[in-house]
């Protein structure tokens, strides 16, 4: 008797857990982040268009702001994550989210490629806090079973705001659609007033002699250094299929002879779409089979498998490529537990840091993965150079996965040294 009731219990429980304050406003947070995030994509061509861009420059100046907004979350992720282990979790969720809504405002009244590059970089600063500030929240005011249920749902809610990006975009002027964005987040700022502090922070922070939020200590030790990148390289391959084969696949439809017009909005919303059950499968598979690093691998054999479907679609329907986006984003859905084993890597006093660091490392990384690739493309052609950069992606996530270590039952409530 006693063993049928067990696991009732604990499935109420762990419902109990994540039905609370931190984890409902990271989910809308995050909600609020992807929104923008990918509404750039949606919007590129028609924003570049009305300002007067036409032809290659709708590519190469679309890369260009891509970068700009990567770029800013690279040091909005520094910043912020340094700001959350010294003033709190909290106080960043609140920062955050005021500067991408004013940067939202702004990106709806550019008039030239100048002032769209400069406010995309200030929308990447505000958005780069909201993701690692939100885990680290959930995580440590979560009980261990339910740790990983938590930056589930975080991350399987947040994702669908590029669903509502491509749903107000399609309807909306580009510039109604910025300026939505902007009013989402000043409303999330209303639901974050009573959102409280966690009680490790509270614990650490109280205590004088510790070093709280010093990012130079990531490369001060090796074994940190080293722990620190394998995190950060383990979600290669998610940035490149998004920032890549779903960003620009108008391009590549048209390389692989897809019948039919092919919108960037709509791969975005079918990957996102996938991203949402990848993000839920992921991690409830982490929790049943109590493991992180197994499921990251088996999501990364699955990413190969899939990107190398996208490059096989020769002459097919844009349904169909459609849906072929829509397996990608299942397949990289192990961002949740991505970022999940980037806060369980590491003490209270650097887990803001490093929860705000490493996705916005790895988002940065578009930077260098976009540059790789249009180098290449002039030598070998779009599919080509996007085979050739994809495969040293996964190369380089197999690697660092391997020299991780499991966080699944580790215990949160300790310093780094």
């Amino acid at each position: 008797m006693n063993s049928t009731l067990i696991k009732p219990l604990s499935y109420r429980s762990t419902f109990r857990d994540i039905l609370t304050v931190p984890v409902i406003v990271s989910a809308l947070g995050y909600f609020v982040d992807i929104y923008d995030l990918i509404l750039f994509s949606i919007v590129r061509v028609q924003s570049l268009k009305s300002i007067g861009l036409e032809g290659q420059a709708l590519l190469d100046k679309g890369v260009f702001l891509l970068n700009m907004q990567m770029a800013g979350m690279l040091l909005g992720g520094i910043f912020w994550g340094i700001l959350g282990d010294k003033k709190g979790r909290v106080k960043i969720l609140f920062g955050s989210i005021f500067l991408y809504s004013i940067a939202n405002f702004a990106n709806g009244m550019i008039t030239s490629i100048e002032g769209y590059a400069f406010w995309r970089l200030v929308a990447g600063v505000g958005l780069a806090g909201e993701l690692g500030a939100g885990i680290t929240l959930v995580l440590e005011n979560l009980p261990q079973r339910s740790r990983g249920y938590g930056t589930m749902v975080v991350a399987s809610v947040g994702v669908t705001g590029a669903i509502l990006a491509n749903i107000i975009a399609k309807n909306f002027d580009w510039r109604i659609a910025y300026y939505i964005g902007g009013g989402l987040g000043l409303l999330l700022l209303i639901a974050r007033v009573s959102v409280y502090e966690s009680g490790m922070y509270r614990e650490a922070a109280a205590k004088k002699d510790i070093r709280k939020g010093n990012f130079i200590s990531l490369f001060t030790s090796r074994k940190r250094f080293l722990k620190y990148l394998r995190t950060v390289l383990i979600g290669l391959p998610i940035w490149f299929c998004v920032g890549i084969l779903i960003t620009f696949s108008p391009e590549f439809a048209k390389a692989l002879s897809v019948s039919g017009p092919v919108n960037a909005g709509e791969a975005v919303m079918f990957c996102y779409i996938g991203l949402v059950f990848g993000d839920f499968i992921s991690g409830f598979l982490s929790q049943y089979f109590r493991s992180r690093k197994k499921i990251v691998l088996l999501f990364l054999v699955l990413t190969c498998g899939m990107t190398g479907l996208y490059f096989m679609q020769h002459d097919v329907t844009a349904g169909q490529f459609y849906l072929v986006c829509l397996a990608i984003g299942i397949a990289v859905g192990y961002w949740a537990i991505f970022i999940t084993i980037a806060a369980e890597q590491f003490g209270t006093n650097l887990r803001a840091t490093v929860a705000s660091t490493v996705p916005n490392f790895i988002r940065g990384a578009v930077i260098p993965i976009t540059f790789l690739f249009q180098l290449l493309r002039a030598h070998t052609g779009i599919i080509q150079s996007a085979i050739i950069v994809g495969s040293f992606c996964l190369a380089i996530a197999f690697f660092a996965l391997y020299g991780l270590e499991e966080t699944y039952s580790k215990e949160l409530n300790y310093t780094e040294d």
